[in-house]
């Protein structure tokens, strides 16, 4: 007896990466290109994902270049998009022993909300290394099926 052949939808990822200077005008080209590219892949401005990746985008390339800097050095940014399932954004530095993490601020302070910020827009987000040096930030955002 042979079980009946099931077929299943390709998934095709799709995926943009740039490199961007470690500016604050490189920052705010990351989170222009993200939505156009989003866009493209017909996410569209103004949607729910659209403006979440934004969010995150900018966070991410501001934390970059606020703290990942290193003289001389981009930061890269990478988009992942699964159709219907996710979109995956990587933000990539040069400087490995810097850890990102999400504190408790007090309400006074001016600065150190923006991890909290990725914590409760993104799905799951992680600290990875970064191969030959540095590390990557990655946060995903899980699409809702309709």
């Amino acid at each position: 007896m042979t079980s009946p052949a099931t077929r299943e939808a390709p998934v095709t990822v799709r995926v943009f990466t740039q490199r961007f200077s470690s500016t604050p005008r490189g920052a705010r080209l990351a989170r222009r290109l993200a939505l156009h590219q989003l866009d493209r892949w017909r996410i569209p401005y103004g949607s729910e994902a659209s403006d979440a990746a934004a969010l995150l985008v900018a966070e991410l390339a501001a934390n970059a270049v606020t703290h990942g800097r290193v003289p001389g050095r981009d930061f890269e940014l990478t988009l992942a998009y699964t159709p219907g399932l996710r979109i995956r954004i990587d933000v990539s530095d040069t400087r490995g022993e810097r850890r990102s993490a999400a504190t408790t601020r007090g309400p006074l302070d001016e600065g150190g909300r923006g991890l909290l910020l990725v914590e409760a827009l993104a799905s799951r987000w992680a600290v990875l290394d970064r191969v030959p040096v540095g590390k990557t930030v990655r946060a995903e955002l899980d699409l809702a099926v309709p």
